[in-house]
């Protein structure tokens, strides 16, 4: 399924290098059903799919990090029966795609509220990570029951503790220390944030890390979304001069 690598050299020669870590709003899926009169569901088993051709073309590309926004905490707050069915679409994807994932030697880490879920779930999740921890073509991160405000906010207490319990000092937190108590702790910065299905917003998203991200919106709704519209992004991604607040 992600027989991709003998291409692999051939892009890095012939293409600037990369973005390290990319980060994708998955989005539209529901109406890509819509349109078609199907059931949500429906566009959500299609996302499943566009996800197995995003990690190929990751690959191809020379990607180091892909973070997917799976399921916000906000999400919860949809209808019992469609979270029922995308609990269920997640079970199979972890029973189902492991396997391959490990042996193109793609690591799988999870960000988010892990309480919120059922049991069953935290031990797939903990089962894949484990599996896959020693692989390093690609780190997909899949951000599950996740928000960023919910995350800093958790830092922040974190730290806040760790001064009361005196095992840290406050003279000595800046911005660096405070990334290593956020969930993503010891991962680089997305440079890269790409967004689908024609909404230019980042709904609670990496909003610590995305400081400095390029973001790119597609009208593309996530269903659609194909390895062509991410090396797209890609390309667009390298017409950007990223300054970081200096002068070009």
């Amino acid at each position: 399924m992600y027989d991709v690598m003998k291409s692999v050299s051939s892009l890095r020669d012939t293409t600037p290098p990369p973005p390290v870590h990319v980060g994708i709003i998955m989005d539209g899926n529901g109406r890509w059903a819509q349109a078609r009169g199907l059931p949500r569901i429906e566009g959500h088993r299609r996302g499943m799919e566009t996800v197995r051709e995003v990690v190929k073309g990751s690959i191809e590309l020379g990607v180091e990090y892909l973070t997917l926004y799976g399921f916000s905490i906000e999400n919860w707050k949809r209808p019992a029966a469609e979270i029922s069915s995308l609990m269920g679409l997640l079970r199979l994807y972890l029973r189902q795609e492991i396997k391959e994932l490990d042996e193109r030697r793609v690591r799988m880490r999870f960000i988010g509220h892990r309480s919120l879920l059922a049991d069953d779930i935290v031990a797939l999740i903990e089962e894949a990570e484990e599996q896959t921890k020693e692989n390093t073509t690609l780190n997909l991160v899949v951000a599950l029951s996740y928000g960023a405000r919910q995350e800093i906010t958790a830092a922040a207490q974190n730290i806040a503790q760790r001064i009361l319990d005196k095992e840290m000092d406050v003279d000595a937190i800046d911005e660096n220390v405070f990334s290593e108590f956020l969930e993503t702790g010891g991962m680089p910065d997305p440079d890269l944030v790409i967004r689908t299905s024609g909404e230019q917003r980042i709904s609670n998203f990496l909003l610590w890390q995305s400081a400095y991200a390029e973001l790119v919106f597609t009208d593309t709704l996530w269903p659609d979304f194909s390895r062509e519209d991410l090396r797209q992004a890609v390309l667009e991604f390298h017409r950007r001069e990223r300054r970081y607040g200096a002068t070009g």
